[in-house]
């Protein structure tokens, strides 16, 4: 199954895949919303969906190496009977918020976001790594929007560590036209989470691959991937683009972009490009023109 898009029934196929053998899990279920899919009826009874959850959620645990993390998109709603589910058999380690902005519904809170359950198979000993995203800067003029207390001389040329609260990476407007998938999340959110819990060579997970984001992410990524996907046409458009996707990378490490720039970087990589102890002429250097070096790095510069 290895680098495989597989058009089946999740559970079918998990079945077949051993225990303890996946480095990374995600899934992004059907919310049970009524959403219109080509094949599957996205509208069940509350007790039935839960059961079929149960159902996949057990099957990530149980193929996660020792090491490894799963991961969960879906509305609050439902991550909180999956996490329910999850802390019998796994082990919590963030929520993270992924900030999606919608219209207001009245007579409720505004709905402002997405939830990610991030959960580890063992307590102890999970493979983990901080990751940078860029400052934030106006889009209007490109100066950052926070002066650091005067102190934009010792800012880090890739960016801040990420909290678990995602600001960063906006939604995907659905268009047709662009992708046949209704639901499609974007690729340098997917690249992010595989940054943090992953090395070159690990195997990630997707159970409801869509139209292949996860798999495009591992590959560009230089992660092995396995895709499960129920309908046949979003499966075949998935095997399309995962061939077309090719590695990024700067200075020879893997990052993810968007828009031509790095988005995210592991903090262990970006020291091995921009060490903290730098030498005289590099310190001279960034005080001269720290705008010019701590702003995004452009595709031109990127393999």
């Amino acid at each position: 199954m290895l680098d495989q898009v597989i058009n089946g029934d999740c559970l079918e196929i998990l079945a077949q895949i051993p225990d303890n053998t996946v480095d990374m899990c995600f899934a992004d279920p059907p919310f049970n919303l009524d959403k219109r899919y080509s094949t599957y009826k996205d509208q069940r009874a509350a007790e039935d969906y839960l059961a079929w959850c149960e159902q996949w959620l057990r099957e990530l645990v149980r193929v996660t190496k020792p090491t490894g993390s799963i991961f969960v998109h879906n509305i609050p709603k439902w991550l909180t009977y999956y996490a329910g589910i999850l802390n019998q058999i796994a082990h919590f380690r963030h929520w993270i918020a992924w900030d999606a902005m919608s219209a207001p519904l009245g007579k409720t809170l505004l709905p402002a976001h997405y939830g990610i359950l991030f959960y580890s198979k063992q307590a102890h000993g999970t493979k983990f790594y901080e990751v940078r995203a860029p400052h934030k800067t106006c889009r209007e003029c490109g100066a950052f929007l926070k002066d650091y207390g005067g102190k934009k001389d010792q800012m880090h040329p890739f960016g801040m560590l990420v909290s678990d609260v995602w600001t960063d990476i906006h939604r995907i407007r659905h268009n047709k036209r662009r992708d046949p998938h209704p639901c499609q999340l974007p690729i340098h959110l997917l690249e992010r989470l595989i940054l943090m819990t992953t090395d070159e060579g690990d195997l990630v997970l997707d159970p409801f691959l869509g139209t292949g984001t996860t798999a495009i992410a591992a590959k560009r990524l230089s992660r092995h991937y396995i895709g499960i996907e129920l309908d046949p046409l979003y499966a075949q458009v998935a095997r399309d683009k995962v061939a077309q996707a090719q590695p990024t990378r700067y200075e020879g490490v893997p990052v993810s972009l968007f828009l031509g720039k790095i988005q995210s970087i592991r903090d262990c990589d970006a020291a091995k490009l921009f060490p903290p102890q730098l030498t005289a002429p590099q310190k001279r250097r960034r005080k001269a023109a720290p705008q010019s070096v701590l702003a995004p790095l452009p595709l031109s510069q990127l393999e």
